[in-house]
């Protein structure tokens, strides 16, 4: 038998999918979500009436705050697990397809917009591979957008230890990046826009209230002086003290 690890990464995903769900896409996560992401990535960017990708969708939860700020977005989700498709589907009201990003996406439309939501980290183990195929679906000037753990952050060989620790990732086949190395291996794709270094106290207690096992309940409360710590700690000036990044690329 072929040992394949996108099975690996489906099993474990659909393992702590209904976890994930709860902890992840709660009230005061969105609200992290619309202040330290959405607002970064959509950044002077129209996506009303344009066809738009969502990589790694999951149930759906970033393609509703897309609809939410753009009504006349098309959205389409993509996803390795069927669970989720069903999930992001009934959720949505859009088509989802059930898909491994490292193998060629069987599909004939094409996309403005392809954003991805720390998926690309659980495709280490091809990424030439998922660069092409998500270029395959992006129309000539299509933007892709990507929220992805950053490896260069000073806190990198905690983050490395607690993936082989946590039954919430999967180590074999999920790890943090290098912007710049995504880029150079990517090159013959696509060429950056711009790319931006945060993630602080409520990027780890908020949105990751999982892996910290914070209860969901006491979340509102700690939210708001976390955001306002939030803000001043993603004024710091370089790229190692940030947990993530996100980065806007244009297909070539």
């Amino acid at each position: 038998m072929t040992f394949n690890k996108a099975d690996l990464q489906k099993e474990h995903y659909e393992k702590i999918y209904e976890d994930y769900d709860k902890s992840y896409y709660d009230a005061p996560s969105m609200a992290f979500r619309q202040k330290f992401v959405y607002d970064i990535m959509f950044q002077d960017l129209d996506l009303n009436n344009k066809n738009v990708a969502d990589l790694a969708s999951g149930s759906g939860f970033n393609s509703l705050a897309v609809m939410e700020r753009y009504p006349k977005a098309r959205l389409t989700g993509f996803d390795i697990s069927s669970k989720a498709c069903r999930g992001y589907r009934q959720n949505t009201g859009c088509d989802a397809y059930e898909i491994d990003l490292t193998k060629s996406i069987d599909i004939s439309q094409t996309f403005d917009i392809a954003m991805i939501f720390g998926g690309i980290h659980h495709c280490v183990y091809d990424l030439d591979s998922t660069f092409r195929n998500i270029a395959s679906i992006l129309k000539p000037g299509g933007v892709l957008l990507m929220w992805e753990p950053n490896k260069e952050c000073f806190l990198d060989k905690i983050r490395s230890f607690w993936y082989q620790a946590d039954k919430y990732f999967e180590a074999d086949t999920e790890d943090s990046l290098v912007h710049q190395e995504l880029l150079n291996l990517a090159s013959n794709y696509y060429s950056s826009m711009d790319v931006h270094y945060m993630g602080g106290p409520a990027y780890f207690l908020i949105l990751n209230s999982l892996v910290f096992r914070i209860p969901i309940a006491i979340k509102p409360i700690i939210a708001p002086p976390l955001f306002l710590a939030e803000q001043v700690y993603n004024k710091l000036p370089h790229k190692i003290w940030f947990p993530y990044f996100i980065a806007r690329w244009s297909k070539k």
